[in-house]
């Protein structure tokens, strides 16, 4: 009894040495041990900053959904869990599972900003481990407008084109977080959060484009290109003084899915990224250089013919006509390829090379856009024997669509470039407005040289033909380019033949007839 009675004193002894190190010296690591496993912490993400016309219209905006998530310790069976879920969320079972399966984990996704209707029912199966957190979802209320430019936001909330993407650092805002706490059974305590990092909403960016005429501009190009059987069309309204972007619009062509349709997010923006060879809009620059450079003037006479030899190719004009005397006038209203080509063969390949780049060809516009392209433009040293006749005409020569209209820009400023915005202003969370600054031009020509240029292109309206005189347009100066490939035969299909051409048109016209 002796030895049982000590046995006895002993273990009570230990016990009562345990309970004061567990209740006494202890406790606190305890209970703190004990409060991390009920809590878990979820991010808050940042409301993404809008996206406005000049006019503050609604273009890009964010509206707050739940998301549903999970702490996968909590979950007793990640298979049933995943079954009961998957239907109703709409996520794979299979990716469910290995999210839920995560237990070293106390966070995972389970589906992002759904409807109201899916959180609805989520709630309703009263699962273990998984609650909601407020995020916001992109939309875009004008649809498809100006989609390009815009781009789009991917399911992280990240964007992943365009001005979306161009601006994710200003536009994503900054992330915070919550803990909440959850009891035995893996439901989350109602009014238990411990501690919360709030979440600072994004930066808003004031566009330059103008939502009415945008709206408008797609629509033409619509229609011609139903008119046209087109495989597409691009355009670009651009405000002289200013430089800003007033529309900015691509369109694609009849598809087996349907009809020609302005273009989506995930397309180009391609005024700004794809290029072309401007053909006759080019000529321009040549002329421009030549009067600037006391080479010709406006009534400086050529003898014309209809082709012209230059290196081993045969350059021609639009139709055959005889020997013609026309001045550098004439030349342009008549977009006399061999004219041009005469003109620059006087004013040498250097200067011509010198103007190419004072007009910005050959580098990017200062729009901050993704993919940008500047274009190709070949130094005079690496000129083809066909160079000095082909690039005075457009070809050769590789443009977007905004650099040829800066050139138009700059001529109808009286020669000082005027570099193009697309962001005219940005509003942070607490309301300040910060208007972007109007850059400052270099002068490419002098005054009267881009004076007698705008005249000779009105002249080319002038004398358009009689249906197109009768326009209100025709007061205006304008220039149109075409460029046509042609391909007939082949070792597979001899009798097979192909066409292909696009073409352009640059004009100035004054902001009272915009609509």
């Amino acid at each position: 009894m002796r030895v049982i009675a000590v046995v006895m004193l002993l273990l009570f002894s230990a016990i009562s040495a345990r309970l004061v190190q567990v209740q006494a010296l202890a406790s606190e690591w305890y209970a703190t041990k004990g409060l991390r496993q009920r809590l878990a912490t979820v991010p808050l993400t940042a409301e993404r900053g809008s996206i406005f016309d000049r006019y503050g219209r609604d273009l890009a905006v964010s509206v707050q959904r739940d998301t549903v998530w999970a702490d996968p310790s909590l979950v007793a069976d990640p298979v049933g869990t995943a079954a009961l879920l998957s239907p109703v969320v709409g996520v794979d079972q299979e990716t469910l599972v290995t999210r839920l399966s995560q237990r070293d984990k106390r966070f995972v996704y389970i589906a992002r900003t759904v409807d109201v209707g899916v959180a609805d029912a989520v709630r309703a199966l009263d699962v273990a481990g998984v609650g909601f957190i407020p995020e916001s979802k992109r939309y875009y209320p004008a649809g498809d407008l100006a989609a390009p430019v815009l781009g789009e936001v991917g399911g992280e909330g990240s964007g992943l084109g365009g001005l979306e993407y161009m601006f994710e650092d200003l536009l994503a805002g900054k992330d915070g977080e919550i803990e909440v706490e959850h009891d035995l059974e893996g439901m989350e305590i109602p009014r238990t959060v411990r501690r919360r990092i709030a979440a600072e909403r994004g930066t808003d960016l004031v566009l330059t484009l103008d939502q009415n005429l945008q709206y408008q501009v797609e629509q033409v190009l619509v229609d011609q290109v139903t008119a046209t059987s087109a495989q597409g069309s691009t355009a670009v309204v651009v405000d002289v003084e200013t430089g800003d972007i007033l529309a900015m619009a691509s369109v694609d062509g009849a598809t087996e899915a349907g009809p020609p349709r302005p273009a989506g997010a995930s397309s180009h923006n391609r005024p700004l990224t794809d290029v072309y060879e401007p053909g006759s809009t080019n000529k321009v620059i040549t002329v421009s250089a030549a009067l600037d450079n006391g080479v010709v003037g406006p009534w400086t006479e050529f003898d014309v013919p209809d082709w012209i030899r230059v290196g081993d190719a045969t350059f021609t004009d639009h139709g055959g006509h005889p020997l013609e005397r026309w001045s550098t006038t004439d030349i342009v209203r008549e977009s006399s390829n061999v004219g041009t080509i005469m003109i620059a063969q006087a004013l040498g390949k250097e200067r011509l090379d010198a103007a190419l780049r004072a007009f910005g060809l050959g580098e990017a516009t200062a729009v901050d856009f993704p993919g940008q392209a500047e274009g190709i433009l070949l130094d005079p040293d690496r000129y083809y024997s066909t160079g000095i006749g082909a690039v005075p005409i457009g070809y050769g020569v590789a443009v977007s669509l905004l650099q040829m209209v800066d050139v138009y820009v700059t001529i109808a400023n009286d020669g000082v470039t005027q570099p193009p915005r697309l962001v005219a202003a940005t509003i942070e969370d607490d309301g300040t407005r910060r208007p972007e600054p109007i850059e400052a031009g270099n002068r490419v020509v002098q005054p009267e040289t881009a004076a007698a240029v705008s005249q000779m292109l009105t002249e080319v309206v002038r004398e358009a033909p009689a249906p197109a005189r009768r326009s209100p347009a025709t007061r205006w100066p304008a220039r149109r380019g075409h460029r046509a490939s042609r391909w007939k035969g082949s070792p597979a299909t001899p009798t097979s033949t192909w066409h292909r051409s696009s073409g352009s048109l640059l004009q100035r016209i004054p902001a009272s007839r915009l609509p």
